[in-house]
């Protein structure tokens, strides 16, 4: 039991910087190649641990992000619930694929939430948005090995801080 609530605690850290990271503020020309990291922070944690990334805790990190952005309430949980539920699914394949094989599931992991947020659009009268609105998952798939290999290390720290 003790084990599980520090890999949960390691996942809420990591949520708890992506969530910082997506509220930067960017100079305008950069900010839509900002990737979408709470996405990518939950599609490791679900590739790495088994059942502890569950739809609940994505709808509950969604809303929570939705609030501190600003945007429609419920419109990152529903992206989120969408994302957690596609790897739990296929998490059994993507796991073993290699690093580029993995990366190209990331991108269109993540092209799917742009179609939903733009079907939120739509749904709403919103206008399209620019080219620009596709290019934070082309960013997402080229950051996404380095921010596996960032959180691997990190995961492997904690896990021997924790023996210890």
């Amino acid at each position: 039991m003790n084990l599980r609530r520090d890999r949960l605690s390691m996942v809420l850290v990591t949520l708890a910087v992506a969530m910082l990271l997506t509220l930067i503020p960017l100079p305008a020309f950069v900010d839509p190649l900002r990737p979408y990291w709470v996405a990518l922070v939950l599609i490791y944690w679900c590739l790495e641990t088994q059942g502890l990334i569950s739809l609940g805790l994505a709808f509950v990190v969604g809303l929570a992000l939705d609030l501190l952005t600003g945007s429609l309430f419920g419109q990152h949980a529903l992206s989120l619930v969408v994302l957690v539920y596609l790897v739990t699914r296929f998490r059994a394949r993507i796991r073993f694929f290699p690093p580029w094989q993995q990366a190209l599931s990331v991108l269109a992991l993540l092209v799917n939430d742009r179609i939903i947020l733009l079907w939120i659009m739509s749904l709403r009268g919103e206008p399209l948005p620019a080219i620009d609105f596709w290019a934070a998952p082309v960013v997402g798939t080229a950051i996404w090995p380095w921010l596996f290999l960032i959180l691997d290390r990190y995961r492997g720290v904690m896990r021997q801080r924790s023996v210890t």
